[in-house]
C-alpha cells in the first residue's frame, strides 16, 4: 500500500472568480491521482476522490459512513460543517445501513417524480408571478438578490405544507445559516423549529404531514422538525445557486448550449458544468482499509470532488454525479430539477426579449469555501429587453 499524493493547493478556499473561469483546484486534484490527500479546514489531512469509478465505489463502500461521530477526534463540528451525530439526531444525510434505509423509505415514495409532478402548475406559475413581478418593478433587476432564494424556498415550503406567509421567516433563516456567529446559527434553527411546526399545525396538507405519518415510531417531534429544516435548508442551499448559472447562460446571447436541446438536457448540463454541491459531504472511515492502494487510517474523512469528475475533459458519457449516487442519492433531486425546468418555460414563453445588462464574460461567482459551492455575486438582467 502507498500514500496518496498530497496537494498543496487549497480546494476549501473562498475565491472570486469569472462565470467562466474553472475552480483553481480541479485540475490540479485531478492530475494529482484518483485519491489525493490534502488539508481540511478543520485541520489534519482529508482524503479526496477525483476518478468517477472510484466515488462510485465510495458511495456504496459499507466501511465509509456519513456519521459524524466517526469524524477526527480534534474536529471543531463548527468549523467543518458538521451536523449532530446520527445518535443524537436521526437524519438522512448521517444514518447509514438499515437505520438509514427505514428512514429513507419514509421520505423516498413522497419525492418521487410522479407525486413532484403534482407541483408542475404551481411550480411554473410561481416562477411567472415572481418574474413578471421583478420585470414590472424596474428595468434591470439582480436575479441573485432575492429571486434565486425566494423561489426555491416558496416551492419547498409550498410542497411541506409551509404556510406561504412564512417565506420571509425561512428566507432569514436560512441567510442566519450562513453566519460564523454561533448566536445567530442558533435563531436561525429556531425559526426552522418554528416553520416545522407550522407545517405540521392543524389543518396542513403538505408533505410534512405525511412523512410524520410515514416516519419510524421512535422519531420524536424535535426530531421531526430537524427532518424537516434538513429539506427546507437544502432545497434553497443547492438550487438557488443552480438558477443564477442556469439563468445566466439562458439569458447569454454568447452561450449558444442551448441550442439544439431540450430543456431537460440544457438543464442537466447546466447542472453538470455547475455542480450545486462541489464536494460530496463529509464521509468517514470507520476503520483502517484499503481504498484504490491507498491505506487510509479509521475516522478519515473522504470527500468526493463531485465538480471536478462531472467536468473532466476524459470523463465517458453516462450518468454524472450531480445528485450523488447508491443509498444516498438527493432526495430532492426531482423537485430541484422541475424548479429550474420551469424557469426555462416561462422565460422563453413570456420573456424572450430578456437579456443580460453586463456582458456574460463579466458575471462573476463566488466559492463560499469549505465544501460549500459556488454563487454568482450578482445577476443583472434585463427582463423586457
Amino acid at each position: 500500500m502507498t500514500d496518496a499524493p498530497h496537494v498543496t493547493v487549497d480546494p476549501f478556499a473562498v475565491t472570486i472568480r469569472g462565470i467562466g473561469e474553472p475552480h483553481p483546484a480541479r485540475a490540479a486534484l485531478r492530475a494529482a491521482g484518483s485519491i489525493v490527500r490534502a488539508d481540511a479546514p478543520a485541520g489534519g489531512p482529508v482524503w479526496i476522490i477525483t476518478d468517477d469509478a472510484l466515488a462510485r465505489e465510495v458511495l456504496v463502500h459499507p466501511c465509509i459512513v456519513k456519521d459524524p461521530a466517526y469524524a477526527p477526534a480534534g474536529w471543531d463540528p463548527r468549523i467543518a460543517g458538521l451536523e449532530p451525530t446520527a445518535a443524537a439526531q436521526p437524519s438522512l444525510t448521517t444514518f447509514d445501513g438499515p437505520a438509514h434505509e427505514r428512514l429513507r423509505r419514509a421520505h423516498s415514495p413522497l419525492f418521487t417524480a410522479r407525486r413532484m409532478s403534482d407541483y408542475s402548475e404551481r411550480i411554473t406559475a410561481l416562477a411567472r408571478e415572481l418574474l413578471a413581478g421583478l420585470a414590472d418593478a424596474g428595468e434591470t433587476v439582480d436575479l441573485m438578490a432575492d429571486f434565486t432564494t425566494r423561489f426555491p424556498l416558496s416551492m419547498v415550503c409550498d410542497v411541506l405544507g409551509v404556510p406561504l406567509d412564512r417565506v420571509g421567516q425561512a428566507i432569514a433563516a436560512c441567510r442566519g445559516m450562513y453566519s460564523d456567529d454561533p448566536e445567530e446559527v442558533g435563531m436561525a434553527m429556531a425559526a426552522f423549529g418554528e416553520l416545522a411546526a407550522a407545517a405540521l399545525s392543524d389543518g396542513r396538507d403538505g408533505l410534512a404531514v405525511e412523512l410524520r405519518d410515514r416516519v419510524p415510531d421512535e422519531i420524536t417531534e424535535t426530531q421531526l422538525h430537524y427532518l424537516l429544516f434538513t429539506l427546507l435548508y437544502a432545497g434553497q442551499l443547492t438550487t438557488d445557486p443552480s438558477l443564477g448559472f442556469l439563468l445566466a447562460r439562458v439569458f447569454a446571447a454568447e452561450d449558444t448550449a442551448a441550442e439544439g436541446t431540450t430543456i431537460d438536457e440544457f438543464v442537466r448540463e447546466t447542472l453538470r458544468l455547475h455542480s450545486p454541491a462541489p464536494f460530496s459531504l463529509w464521509r468517514f472511515t470507520s476503520a483502517d482499509l484499503e481504498l484504490a492502494g491507498v491505506r487510509l487510517p479509521g475516522r478519515s474523512p473522504v470527500l468526493i470532488d463531485i465538480q471536478g469528475i462531472n467536468t473532466d475533459p476524459g470523463r465517458s458519457i453516462g450518468p454524472d454525479l450531480t445528485f450523488g449516487a447508491g443509498p444516498h442519492y438527493c432526495t430532492g433531486a426531482q423537485l430541484a430539477q422541475l424548479e429550474l425546468r420551469a424557469v426555462v418555460e416561462v422565460l422563453r414563453a413570456d420573456f424572450p426579449d430578456a437579456r443580460l445588462a453586463v456582458p456574460f464574460a463579466e458575471l462573476q461567482q463566488t466559492d463560499l469555501g469549505g465544501i460549500q459551492g459556488s454563487r454568482l455575486t450578482a445577476l443583472p438582467v434585463r427582463l423586457r429587453g
